[in-house]
């Protein structure tokens, strides 16, 4: 969000908000307020985080791992789905987080950083170099082992605690490296999409893949017809949901290819729009204005529907989802997936255990690997050409954000997952996940605090 953005949502709150506040908007303005913050949702992912870890290593160890083994029965005819509570986090919350993110890959390639081959090349490339040194430095430790499976999971960047920490640092960041590092950031995210998608899925059921595709395939006429109510894609997306988690690919990706099929264009356009509010504003008025409720009012009421419809026209079904989708996956599905992912069980030599070649691995994937892999394919990008860096973005902060980009947590979690059957392996590998991105988060902002602070003037576009 840039401080343009930021002011018109300040004048609006100034016009909207002085009059019509209910007694209760006493109690709740200061929790709205911590929401709208931009770090809130890392500080929130931080909090259950530490909850999860102290409750798994407490004296009520037992009862954190037969919460998340309780097992949920949604069963309709002969068809059921038992699983447990673990498993529908990771599968049904997650493909919902998956679909967010869709819609966010979605829009930067419409119309966002990554819609021009010029802007998008620094932030693809950058993404590309941190995906391939830390899964090569993973692999040269655990080649040939039964965990040379995970080499994926310290691919990933987590973009909630990233943005989180770039918020924390205020002005000292040029907004041009905000751009940049949600752009690599999204970039990474489909690239984990894909990671996921082909070497982490196994045993492919044809036939149930098959359905899938039929009712993506209605999705796309759904798209093409003008159908722009978002309850016929929730509707569909849930039977592509389904199929898919039958079909041996993981259920996630259900999401993003949900989200591909959603529609991005507007009824009206900006001028169509203020020209219609208005001529409505004006014949509200003609009716006679008071201070009195309009409730009853039936003239009065019309006007008012006609001005929500033309809201609504004036926005994308896929705007609306982002935007209605933001805080639950800032506030409930990413804290709830810390709860049930990040207990990990410290058990004998802790130090001892950070030498393993599985958390050795992964930790120096994130701390090493993205930093190196971020910092030098930028440079190459650059050099060549293809790329450059954005606006009052020097390579000192470019430096900072691959730091940050080693931050892996939430996504790194979820594919370890995927890669590890073993629970001892699966362990050690959330502990080089939580050192690892423990460490990224410190260097990067003990390098991005350094840097010069920005006069006030340069710090927005």
């Amino acid at each position: 969000m840039n401080s343009q953005t930021s002011d018109t949502l300040e004048r609006i709150k100034r016009i909207v908000t002085p009059h019509d506040r209910a007694p209760i908007d006493a109690v709740i303005r200061p929790f709205q307020r911590f929401i709208d913050a931009e770090e809130a949702g890392g500080i929130v992912l931080i909090v259950c985080t530490a909850i999860a870890l102290f409750w798994a290593n407490s004296a009520w160890a037992d009862s954190y791992h037969a919460l998340w083994e309780t097992h949920l029965r949604i069963a309709l005819g002969p068809w059921t789905l038992d699983y447990p509570l673990h498993h529908w986090v990771n599968d049904a919350l997650m493909a919902i987080f998956f679909f967010y993110v869709g819609l966010e890959i979605k829009r930067e390639i419409l119309i966002g950083e990554l819609s021009s081959a010029r802007n998008a090349a620094l932030p693809i490339a950058a993404a590309i170099g941190g995906m391939i040194v830390p899964a090569l430095i993973y692999t040269l430790f655990n080649a040939g082992t039964p965990a040379a499976h995970g080499w994926g999971v310290p691919m990933a960047t987590d973009i909630a605690f990233a943005l989180g920490i770039l918020a924390l640092l205020g002005r000292r960041i040029p907004f041009g490296l905000t751009v940049f590092l949600a752009a690599l950031a999204i970039a990474d995210d489909l690239g984990a999409v894909v990671v996921i998608a082909v070497f982490y899925s196994d045993n492919i059921a044809l036939g149930a893949l098959g359905i899938a595709g039929a009712f993506l395939v209605f999705l796309m006429i759904a798209n093409r017809s003008g159908v722009r109510r978002t309850f016929v894609y929730v509707f569909l997306g849930v039977f592509v949901w389904l199929a898919v988690l039958k079909s041996g690919v993981h259920a996630t990706v259900a999401g993003v290819l949900i989200a591909m099929t959603v529609p991005t264009r507007t009824v009206i356009n900006s001028i169509q729009f203020a020209r219609r509010t208005r001529q409505l504003t004006d014949e509200f008025e003609a009716l006679g204005v008071s201070e009195e409720d309009i409730l009853g009012a039936d003239d009065q009421e019309a006007v008012v529907q006609a001005l929500e419809t033309t809201c609504e026209q004036a926005q994308a079904p896929s705007q609306r989802m982002e935007h209605g989708l933001s805080k639950w996956v800032s506030f409930v599905i990413m804290p709830v997936f810390a709860l049930a992912n990040a207990g990990i069980v410290f058990e004998g030599d802790f130090f001892g255990a950070l030498l393993l070649p599985v958390t050795l691995g992964v930790a120096l994937g994130l701390v090493v690997g993205k930093q190196i892999g971020i910092t030098l394919f930028s440079w190459i990008a650059v050099r060549l050409g293809i790329g450059a860096l954005p606006q009052g973005v020097t390579w000192r902060h470019i430096y900072g954000a691959a730091l940050l980009g080693g931050i892996g947590f939430t996504m790194s979690l979820f594919i370890a997952g995927l890669g590890f059957g073993d629970p001892v392996l699966l362990n050690e590998a959330k502990v080089g996940i939580l050192v690892g991105s423990l460490v990224s988060a410190i260097l990067g902002w003990l390098v991005l605090r350094s840097a010069p602070e920005k006069p006030l003037a340069e710090s927005a576009p």
